[in-house]
């Protein structure tokens, strides 16, 4: 801990308010992007570079582009597009945006990053991982076969500058319907404006975070007029749970204290916990400090760790420095709790306007790391209002981690049936 604590001593005095100075390293594209500014249309790409891509008959692209946060801060964000070859059918080919589960918060995080990233979806914790990161996208080579183009953001803050706005629902989910913007600009691509999302735990949360119809109709962008047609959610956050019918000083307070409580439960937990207050604070700067939740060192320690480590790697930070003693950094009773409430609201899935797709949910019966009910909750509130939401437990005891894989015989024909133009089955039937 001492040594820690002592490189924290010596971090500039802007990190001690909440900015870190990140000194990670990343490969020379993302250099260059790092000194670029967010300026040009919605998904207009900024820079891109051919990569190669295992998957017979593909070609693969790291881009960067332009997006915009909840506030509608313009913001860049990195990313990986894959395209099958040859002359495009009329119309064009749909896409795919892909929405990744948790990697990190430093700029080092993004999948695209890692050598070699325009693979099939590789999950580090499964025994078949072979990177210390999730990266790649899922059912690649079937998409691909399908004649689909598929996209996967980074995030903001992943490689394209800024701090990440990590698990914030409505930015990530902007982050997404950019990617699909910008997969549908480029010529090579031969996409046509039929869209489908798909995203896993953060990247669940992305994708809901999208399912409004006022940013995706946008226009003046790089690439008007995406169709959006479903939404498949792996494992979904819904953090508005959290709030209370009404969120005044007490019901605030009382609402971090639960969110602090129910994802302390183990220093994995806590990093989660932390990492999403850590990315909630990015998004309002000016109306939120780390401090007013964690003890000051904890607001140090967390802060340099984020801007410079991965979600493993900083979680194994936590334990190497703290052990058992990680709740320590957190204040024993959170300050300027209605601010930071209203906050965690604003940036998450948002389940008072009906989607403008069906959505399909799909989730393992021994997830503990984001439970069922936050997906059950989903479905509660948005079918009322109109919605059309499925959810799917699958066979056998699935947790957070094996769902992915276990989700993919059951969302390829439901995704295969939205492009086709049939109807999705009334989800919320017998409600």
């Amino acid at each position: 801990m001492a040594a820690l604590l002592a490189a924290v001593s010596l971090a500039p005095a802007a990190a001690m308010a909440g900015e870190a100075t990140s000194t990670v390293a990343v490969p020379p594209f993302y250099q260059d992007v790092l000194n670029m500014k967010p300026e040009g249309k919605l998904g207009q790409i900024i820079k891109q570079e051919k990569v190669d891509t295992p998957i017979a008959g593909a070609q693969a692209w790291r881009i960067a582009y332009v997006s915009s946060d909840l506030n509608d801060k313009p913001t860049i964000a990195t990313g990986l597009v894959v395209a099958p070859l040859g002359e495009a059918p009329a119309g064009g080919r749909p896409i795919i945006s892909w929405s990744h589960g948790t990697t990190g918060n430093a700029q080092n995080c993004g999948p695209s990053q890692v050598e070699n990233p325009a693979r099939p979806l590789n999950q580090y914790f499964l025994v078949n991982g072979n990177s210390w990161t999730d990266y790649g996208l899922p059912s690649l080579a079937e998409f691909i076969k399908d004649g689909y183009v598929v996209v996967g953001t980074d995030y903001q803050g992943l490689g394209g500058g800024g701090r990440h706005q990590y698990a914030v629902a409505k930015t990530n989910g902007r982050d997404a319907i950019n990617a699909a913007r910008a997969a549908g600009s480029m010529a090579e691509t031969g996409a046509g404006k039929k869209t489908l999302m798909i995203g896993w735990s953060q990247g669940a949360g992305s994708t809901l975070g999208a399912s409004q119809a006022d940013y995706i109709a946008k226009t003046g962008t790089a690439y008007d007029g995406i169709d959006v047609v479903g939404f498949v959610a792996m494992s979904v956050p819904d953090l508005a749970m959290y709030a209370p019918d009404k969120l005044d000083e007490a019901g605030a307070t009382k609402m971090v204290n639960d969110f602090a409580t129910a994802w302390s439960v183990d220093s994995f937990a806590f990093a989660h916990m932390s990492m999403n207050l850590w990315g909630t604070q990015a998004a309002f700067p000016d109306k939120l400090q780390l401090s007013d939740i964690f003890t000051d060192e904890g607001a140090q320690v967390l802060d340099q760790i984020y801007a410079n480590k991965c979600v493993h790697v900083a979680t194994d930070t936590i334990n190497f420095n703290y052990g058992q003693n990680y709740k320590s950094l957190l204040r024993p009773q959170p300050q300027n709790t209605l601010a930071w409430a209203q906050a965690i609201v604003a940036g998450s899935v948002d389940n008072t306007v009906k989607p403008i797709a069906p959505v399909l949910i799909l989730y393992g019966n021994k997830d503990t790391t984001l439970p069922p009910v936050m997906g059950e909750y989903y479905r509660s509130k948005v079918c009322p209002l109109g919605g059309n939401v499925t959810r799917i437990q699958l066979p056998g005891d699935q947790n957070h981690f094996t769902t992915p894989p276990e989700s993919v015989p059951y969302y390829l024909p439901w995704i295969k049936d939205r492009i086709d133009g049939k109807p999705a089955p009334d989800g919320c039937a017998g409600n």
